[in-house]
């Protein structure tokens, strides 16, 4: 899959496509169906597939605190929309300038003009352009005038929900990952890669790694039991996804301590999933305290995987 960032990047060549432009947040199952329909008009009209994505996601640019959480970064999201054998990515940056145009040249300049679209797919919901004056009847009506059709993307059922980005993180919020999963398609994965920290672990006896989250704000927050994989190995363990309040943390991080691992991590590039979530982040009266909740935390995740009473 071919990757163009930014639109200062796109070439005579990109000209021609099927086009579906969307946050792609997580490519859900509900996605997976849009994209399935989006290549059999590929091979209709013989054409590649595109998907436009914005960074930052609109409501980051103009209400990060409200913001919602990510469930994919860009990276992520790349990778997904490859397995889905789309043909090309296209990364739109979105700012406050972006973000003045008229619909208008939307439609005109980069959706006729530049990637010269004959098929588009949008939410019916879908508004762009100054003030968010474009909509999917806008959208219709400049297809039939310059010679693209529109199609709205349709609701994904399962067991008679929706299948949103949304329902995804209400779902991970509230600890039912066997629901997140269903609606994924896949198990719910938080992966980067493994950076120094403090190292205030390994004196009380647990050892972490710590991964930085590259996204305004993480799907699930709190103590897991999870599966780690490194090198193609899978592994047990327990992690906190937080603020770590009780050492004054300020930033939200992943720290995973992984059961009977000896390794240097440092550098690699680990997968941890969640299994079950043990308990909210808090902040401890001292870091004795902490260091006997972390114990009491890693006893409950090896009870729980020693029972085999939760499986991805």
């Amino acid at each position: 899959m071919e990757l163009i960032r930014g639109l200062h990047n796109l070439r005579p060549d990109h000209s021609g496509c099927v086009l579906t432009i969307g946050k792609f947040d997580g490519v859900h199952c509900g996605h997976q169906a849009v994209l399935a329909n989006v290549h059999e008009k590929t091979r209709e009209l013989g054409l590649p597939s595109t998907v436009m994505v914005f960074e930052p996601q609109p409501e980051e640019v103009f209400s990060p605190e409200s913001a919602p959480a990510r469930l994919s970064t860009l990276r992520e999201k790349y990778t997904l929309l490859k397995e889905q054998n789309v043909d090309r990515l296209l990364c739109v940056r979105f700012d406050k300038h972006f973000a003045k145009q008229s619909a208008q040249s939307f439609i005109e300049e980069l959706l006729v003009a530049r990637l010269g679209v004959r098929f588009l797919v949008v939410g019916d919901d879908f508004r762009f352009g100054r003030q968010r004056q474009g909509d999917f009847a806008m959208l219709q009506q400049a297809g039939k005038k310059l010679g693209f059709d529109v199609a709205s993307t349709q609701s994904f059922m399962v067991d008679k929900c929706r299948i949103s980005s949304t329902a995804v993180r209400e779902a991970l919020a509230r600890g039912d990952f066997n629901r997140a999963n269903s609606m994924l398609g896949r198990p719910f994965v938080i992966e980067g890669r493994v950076v120094h920290g403090e190292k205030k672990g390994r004196t009380i006896g647990f050892p972490t790694a710590n991964v930085l989250l590259k996204r305004s704000r993480s799907p699930i927050d709190g103590v897991f039991a999870v599966h780690v994989d490194v090198d193609g190995k899978r592994f047990n363990g327990v992690a906190n996804v937080g603020t770590r309040p009780t050492v004054e943390g300020k930033r939200t991080q992943l720290e995973v301590h992984i059961f009977r691992f000896n390794g240097v991590l440092y550098g690699k590039q680990i997968h941890v999933y969640p299994v079950k979530k043990l308990r909210d982040e808090k902040k401890f009266a001292s870091f004795e305290v902490l260091k006997q909740q972390i114990q009491r935390d890693a006893e409950i995740a090896k009870a729980l995987f020693a029972n085999s009473l939760t499986q991805i």
